[in-house]
């Protein structure tokens, strides 16, 4: 019975990465179908953000008045602009990465469904591993990696299924969970192993769960906040009357307007700071029940606390009308940078309870 049971994980463990190897391809499809997207989008003859740039903020319309028939005045509504916030443009979204032809959003329709294809295939990896190891599927570096990869790519396919204009971050997407897959696969790949007495737990299955998400969510904040940059410099380029060059501009002109992807960034990182904060507190309940203290100054402690700290100074900082745009997107990058030295440097080249740099 016990070498059937051995059979049975050895072959799990098997399907598992032929389900990795397997989703990798599939991502990798999907990057090129994502490459075609922009490239045919490119071509695309719709307005240009840069026209509405030059052509200056639009004004509402007066009010009309129009007579009728035995004298009664009918006021036509005015029309209502939506203005941003102080300090930023008035600037329309642009038309998305297909550029709003129809080629380029066939494309881009490809590439989705081949993300989908490639997240349902990693899911049957990291749910093949919990079934070899008979246990949560993230108690290494390399069952961590494949896990977070897969929930970025759900978190991202989940804001798509809700209606949010996120296909613009697609590209980007597919090519870190191909970068995040290829190293958890060629450098921190690690058999299936039972795990140290103090990780036998279930908050095993509570805290890392939601370190996990909270990792991939900030992820996508943060990509979002790299593109807010590129195209806040972008229009601050236009408005200054300079011309950009063709690759940047055919670029940048279909992402949303820097205030849409400022807007987006925090409210990513704003929903997610307080599950940030449960997981710290799971932790060190998990702590004294392992190791009988809430708090040792364990490397991997400190920097998520930093962590937390960074993160908390952003959303204070978006609350003060000083630290509006760059300054607080430079912060936002400064505490994911938080979240990554955590993820990878404390892991592997400091040493602590929770060290894995024997992977």
């Amino acid at each position: 019975m016990t070498l059937l049971a051995a059979a049975t994980n050895t072959s799990l463990a098997h399907a598992s990465n032929v389900l990795i190897y397997s989703s990798m391809a599939v991502y990798m499809l999907a990057f090129f179908a994502h490459i075609a997207e922009w490239t045919f989008g490119s071509r695309s003859k719709v307005a240009r953000t840069a026209n509405a740039l030059t052509a200056g903020a639009a004004k509402a319309p007066a009010v009309q008045v129009r007579s009728k028939a035995g004298g009664t005045a009918v006021m036509d509504k005015p029309q209502v602009v939506t203005r941003s916030a102080t300090g930023t443009r008035d600037v329309p979204d642009g038309p998305g990465a297909a550029g709003g032809t129809a080629k380029g959003d066939l494309y881009g329709r490809i590439a989705i469904s081949l993300t989908a294809l490639g997240f349902l295939l990693a899911l049957g990896g990291v749910v093949s591993r919990a079934l070899s190891v008979q246990r949560a599927p993230w108690g290494n570096m390399y069952e961590f990696s494949i896990t977070f990869s897969t929930v970025a790519a759900g978190a991202y396919l989940l804001l798509l299924a809700l209606g949010k204009n996120v296909r613009w971050i697609g590209l980007i997407l597919v090519t870190t969970v191909l970068l995040d897959l290829g190293v958890a696969t060629t450098w921190l790949y690690t058999d299936s192993a039972a795990l140290v007495p103090a990780l036998h737990s279930y908050w095993l299955w509570i805290h890392v769960s939601t370190a996990i998400i909270c990792g991939a969510v900030f992820y996508i904040g943060a990509a979002g906040t790299v593109l807010y940059l590129f195209r806040d410099s972008y229009e601050s380029h236009l408005a200054e009357g300079r011309k950009p060059g063709v690759f940047r501009t055919s670029v940048l002109e279909r992402l949303p307007s820097a205030s849409s992807l400022d807007k987006f960034s925090y409210r990513i990182n704003a929903a997610v700071f307080p599950l940030w904060t449960f997981t710290i507190i799971a932790g060190a309940i998990w702590a004294n029940d392992a190791w009988g203290r809430y708090w040792g100054w364990d490397p991997k402690e400190v920097w998520s606390f930093i962590t937390w700290v960074a993160y908390a100074c952003y959303l204070h900082a978006r609350a003060t009308a000083g630290w509006k745009g760059r300054k607080a997107a430079y912060l936002a990058l400064f505490a994911f940078a938080c979240w990554i030295w955590n993820y990878y440097g404390v892991n592997i080249l400091l040493n602590g309870k929770h060290s894995y740099g024997g992977v």
